[in-house]
């Protein structure tokens, strides 16, 4: 998940804007997405400042009941696809994951999407896709690179086995290496090409956030589909202008891709956490941006991935306080929010 907020120069031009789409939810009055503990005082402080931002307050309790009707009909309807992650507490990248524990998530997220999002194909995670598919489950299959080239080169072994047994319906060469500069363009492209190559009739393409498409010319060309990680919360969009805000990053990586598949393959708010900026994690936040995020996708026919299906507690260090909640189950797979879905 991209962690790195964007330089000025970067941004998208304003938070706000006019949007033609009328959002599922609307409460009335005010602002509304504090933690529904949160007074209409209350505020927090952006770690490393000394800026306070004040949370706004709570929904009234009819207006939260709303939000929670509308909330389970999203979960129950399902949205197109789901970033699928099966650690437990105590793992992290390189524990060794079972099949059955792959096997007993993915039995969770089922009824609620029709896509899942996979990030490896190598300790375990190569059997993702195939109990996905055996599930009746669409896949996006990646490859996860980074700077130990042995261990992509195994990577890209373990993905395109996956997809020539027939378990991939896209394939993602790599997940924000650009972003973290683990990989020089050159060596992308190659490897991009490599799994092309291997695997004619199969979509091939890279996942990064959406400016870096703008960037690098010649990674978008190589791509047979573009995929996006659209982060308002991460470049400091207060909630109630993160769905426009998002909405100016799909449109930007349409304008640096033209004729090619471009979807968004990460989106999301964290329930808790740190403030960043003016985006403030809260449970009614990360339930409205869930709601209106799926109607506008299905209005639209975005194919979009909401980040993540669970909480990942090993994403503290790695990404801050927030980084272990952004799952709308919890890290031992439990609902979150409302009805408990």
């Amino acid at each position: 998940m991209s962690t790195k907020p964007l330089d000025a120069d970067t941004r998208p031009a304003g938070h706000g804007g006019s949007q033609a789409w009328a959002p599922a939810f609307a409460p009335g009055g005010g602002a509304h997405d504090a933690n529904a503990s949160s007074g209409g005082s209350a505020s927090v402080f952006v770690p490393g400042t000394t800026t306070p931002v004040a949370l706004p307050p709570p929904l009234a309790p009819a207006e939260r009941a709303r939000l929670d009707q509308a909330f389970c009909a999203t979960l129950e309807k399902g949205i197109h696809g789901l970033c699928f992650s099966p650690y437990t507490e105590g793992q992290q990248p390189g524990s060794q994951i079972s099949r059955a524990q792959i096997h007993e998530r993915l039995a969770i997220v089922r009824p609620h999407t029709r896509w899942v999002r996979s990030f490896s194909c190598t300790d375990g995670h190569e059997q993702t896709p195939p109990v996905a598919k055996a599930m009746g489950l669409k896949t996006l299959v990646g490859a996860w690179l980074g700077i130990d080239r042995e261990i992509n080169a195994r990577e890209i072994a373990g993905v395109i086995a996956v997809a020539q047994a027939g378990h991939a319906d896209i394939v993602a060469v790599g997940n924000e290496v650009l972003l973290r500069g683990d990989l020089s363009e050159d060596e992308l492209i190659a490897h991009i090409e490599q799994v092309k190559a291997a695997l004619p009739g199969v979509p091939v393409g890279y996942v990064d956030a959406y400016f870096l498409f703008e960037k690098h010319p010649r990674v978008t060309a190589a791509c047979d589909v573009v995929m996006c990680n659209c982060y308002p919360f991460w470049e400091g969009c207060p909630r109630d202008q993160a769905l426009a805000y998002m909405q100016t990053m799909l449109a930007r990586t349409r304008a640096a891709a033209p004729g090619k598949r471009v979807l968004i393959s990460e989106t999301g708010w964290p329930d808790q956490g740190s403030a960043f900026h003016g985006a403030v994690p809260g449970t009614e936040a990360a339930m409205l941006y869930f709601v209106e995020t799926a109607a506008w996708a299905e209005c639209e026919g975005i194919e979009w991935f909401h980040f993540a299906a669970f909480d990942e507690a090993w994403k503290v260090g790695a990404e801050g306080d927030v980084g272990a909640f952004w799952g709308l189950w919890d890290k031992d797979a439990l609902p979150k929010f409302a009805g408990k879905p």
